[in-house]
């Protein structure tokens, strides 16, 4: 995925100047080695800090070798002010780690007391409103330690991305979607770039794209992928024309920045002007880690790319749509296990999600909009969804919304997409998620957060959590456990 960040992660060590310089020098050495050994690729920074100039020192040598993404490392108490400087002054994602004793027989001259350290580092942060990466059991022997670190590439991965991100909007919201608000002010607190523009740039820029020469390629390559699916070949060649031409006019005006995503109008206007439905190319671009939302959904498109930067898998943009009927559940028992049906719902888009995550997946038309558009018709401008069922696995459900007076909510649930059939058009599967029945009522009603969610094919919450920490929400919902209460559930 070119549209994904790479990180490159460095460790410093620090050391306060009345301890031995050596015990934090052996110790990052040990850590770099764990790493090694459980195939982290880290840059082990020579200097060790003790004072400013270190700091300094360090910073030079992390540029030479284009890290970026730093662990901080305690090795022994540490002097909270340059330590806290390097984080100030790292242009990147910083994790704090550090150095849990190792011998009974050694807590003389061989303590380094990293864990008081680190509550001095902690303290000197929040003097410098630092948002640093802080594990949740941040002491740790080497091996430990190695393992902290991989779990921080993730959301370092997340934090790179959005730092250097442009979001591309076409169109206004259609009507009655007036949930998926979008003040972009919370955008920009965040270092999220976004250019606005029309519906009717959007056909604009797609009008000036026929004949490209890659339009060709585009359409045979789209042919290999539907295979079997490939149901209307004579619609490929336009939905090759809009994508060269989105792709094209992302290249051309990132600019500054060096990711993009689209959040596009997709109805109800489009299809008489475009010819057809742009969810198949949607789900093309989300392959390559360009996420397009539908139904210009600004922020439903920012999630679905921080879900995609956590896994290094294409995400997808649902509707919670619709509850699992009570028969179903019972015909699939076995599918089901130990949840309950209020576990369970359907998430579902028109035809939007990659065909790596589809079973079956096929060039379908758009069945709501030809009941509005063609009623009584052949198909013929509601062509181009990509329908499947989604694959039985592991997901997490996320998004990160901003409110109208722009305060930035979150939430994130992990599940999983079940075995199950579920009998209807789109792409769409039945999801269960512990609890879901509560986490509905009690954090996607009770904080008023859209329809749309984005999904990542994996469990992905602990980076995704902790990325949206490091963003500064400070209002983070999740699917609380059966005896855990919410602020609004009623106890009685």
């Amino acid at each position: 995925m070119n549209n994904v960040p790479k990180v490159k992660l460095g460790i410093v060590a620090v050391s306060r100047d009345c301890f031995p310089i050596e015990l934090s020098r052996k110790r990052r050495r040990n850590v770099v080695k764990a790493c090694r050994a459980k195939k982290i690729p880290i840059v082990e920074i020579a200097t060790i800090i003790e004072n400013e100039k270190d700091a300094l020192k360090a910073l030079d040598e992390l540029g030479k070798t284009n890290v970026n993404a730093l662990v901080i490392y305690l090795g022994n108490f540490g002097p909270e002010g340059p330590t806290t400087i390097l984080a100030q002054k790292f242009d990147g994602p910083v994790m704090y780690a550090a150095a849990a004793e190792e011998s009974g027989d050694n807590l003389i001259n061989g303590r380094g007391d990293a864990y008081c350290g680190l509550l001095n580092a902690s303290y000197n942060t929040g003097l410098r409103k630092l948002r640093p990466y802080i594990p949740e059991y941040p002491v740790g022997e080497p091996s430990e330690v190695a393992d902290m670190i991989a779990g921080f590439i993730p959301a370092a991965r997340i934090m790179l991305g959005l730092k250097k991100l442009k979001i591309f909007s076409f169109g206004p919201r259609p009507q009655d979607f007036l949930a998926c608000n979008a003040p972009i002010k919370s955008l920009y607190d965040i270092g999220v770039e976004i250019m606005e523009n029309s519906e009717l740039d959007l056909y604009d820029i797609f009008l000036k794209a026929k004949g490209d020469p890659a339009i060709k390629a585009v359409a045979r390559n789209m042919a290999k992928e539907l295979a079997a699916g490939n149901t209307y070949p004579d619609l490929l060649v336009k939905l090759a024309q809009y994508e060269v031409a989105l792709v094209k006019f992302m290249e051309n005006n990132l600019g500054a920045s060096e990711y993009g995503i689209f959040a596009n109008k997709c109805w109800p206007a489009y299809e008489s002007y475009f010819g057809f439905v742009p969810c198949y190319v949607n789900s093309r671009l989300a392959t390559r880690g360009i996420p397009v939302s539908c139904e210009v959904d600004i922020y439903g498109a920012l999630s679905e790319y921080m879900a995609t930067c956590a896994t290094e898998l294409p995400a997808t943009l649902l509707d919670i749509n619709n509850t699992v009927p009570y028969d179903l559940v019972k015909a699939n028992k076995k599918a089901v296990r130990t949840y309950k049906a209020n576990d369970l719902f359907m998430g579902f888009h028109c035809g939007n999600t990659s065909s790596a995550c589809l079973i079956g997946g096929g060039l379908k038309y758009q069945l709501i909009m030809h009941r509005l558009m063609e009623a009584d018709k052949e198909p013929n401008i509601t062509r181009g969804t990509l329908e499947g069922r989604i694959k039985a696995g592991k997901i997490t459900i996320f998004r990160l919304q901003s409110t109208a007076d722009t305060t930035l909510r979150s939430y994130i649930a992990e599940g999983e997409v079940l075995d199950i059939d579920p009998k209807s058009f789109g792409g769409i599967g039945v999801f269960a998620v512990k609890e879901m029945g509560r986490f509905y009522r009690h954090v996607l009603i009770e904080k008023r957060f859209p329809h749309h969610t984005a999904v990542a094919f994996g469990h992905a919450g602990k980076a995704l959590f902790a990325a949206v920490r490091m963003l500064g929400v400070e209002d983070i919902g999740f699917n609380r456990p059966a005896d855990m209460l919410y602020e609004t559930e009623n106890p009685f």
